[in-house]
């Protein structure tokens, strides 16, 4: 295909996409009130014992006048992002497929098939632990304070928690595609073990904009035992990649060893050039 074919690909691509995002967004907005009591209900869950303590008060307020509109807008256009996500992943895919080679797709193909369930346990994971996590932050209010937080304000809190608990996930994932590409070995990981479990539980700690134990240790464990699983399956691979080297005769060679080359220069001077000057 030429360049121009290529952008028109992507511009088809791109449409269909946007196209999906739009339709989904439409039908989110029909479930509104769904979405809006989905979201809603980790607070009312979190302000349960906080709101039986005397002289404490929490609820969700709207700052300004057009801050329903806006809510409901964003609401709809996030969902309609998270419906319409296996349209605009295929068509990502379906645009990238072409270039890569048998081999590469069937390992696409694989870890396309995983990232997207593991992304929705993390986000369900994250929705689980969320109003624990709301109740130990307003457990700190001081008595006599009410707690009015502002509606938009707690949406943005809640979906940065989801995106990391979602994300958070993913990492074991690129682990295993590293191995599998050859940059990083079992061998080398087994040897970082203590320190990756280390950086497992300080990104919990960063990544959880709610900061409590409970939801830090509701996300750092499932890492490292995700880590764990993708570092044993990375032995399962080098294992594998050891005994094709042996078959071939390959095995006492290391990875960055420079192939040695017998060039007969008597011959390579006899050869024709095909970039000799013309006459």
């Amino acid at each position: 295909m030429t360049l121009v074919e290529h952008l028109r690909e992507l511009r088809s691509r791109v449409f269909k996409s946007v196209v999906a995002v739009l339709l989904a967004t439409v039908v989110s907005w029909i479930f509104y009130d769904y979405l809006f009591d989905l979201l809603s209900d980790p607070f009312e869950q979190g302000i349960e014992d906080y709101a039986d303590l005397p002289d404490h008060e929490a609820r969700m307020i709207q700052g300004t006048i057009a801050g329903p509109l806006l809510l409901q807008i964003k609401i709809s256009l996030l969902a309609g992002v998270v419906v319409a996500s296996p349209v605009w992943l295929y068509q990502i895919w379906a645009f990238i497929m072409p270039g890569l080679h048998s081999n590469e797709k069937k390992w696409t193909m694989i870890f396309s098939a995983v990232a997207g369930p593991l992304f929705m346990a993390g986000v369900a994971l994250g929705y689980a632990v969320l109003p624990k996590g709301i109740d130990v932050l307003l457990s700190f209010t001081q008595p006599d304070v009410g707690n009015y937080i502002e509606l938009g304000t707690y949406l943005s809190f809640a979906l940065r928690m989801l995106l990391a608990f979602g994300v958070a996930l993913e990492i074991p994932l690129f682990v295993v595609l590293l191995n599998l590409a050859g940059v990083i070995s079992a061998k080398q990981l087994a040897t970082a073990r203590r320190w990756i479990i280390l950086l497992a539980f300080v990104f919990a700690a960063v990544a959880t904009p709610s900061a409590d134990p409970v939801s830090m240790l509701a996300l750092a464990i499932p890492m490292t035992l995700l880590f764990l699983a993708s570092e044993m399956l990375a032995h399962f691979v080098d294992r594998r990649r050891l005994r094709k080297r042996r078959e071939m005769g390959f095995s006492d060679l290391d990875d960055d060893r420079t192939s040695p080359l017998e060039v007969d220069r008597d011959r390579a001077d006899d050869r024709p050039s095909s970039l000799s000057e013309p006459d």
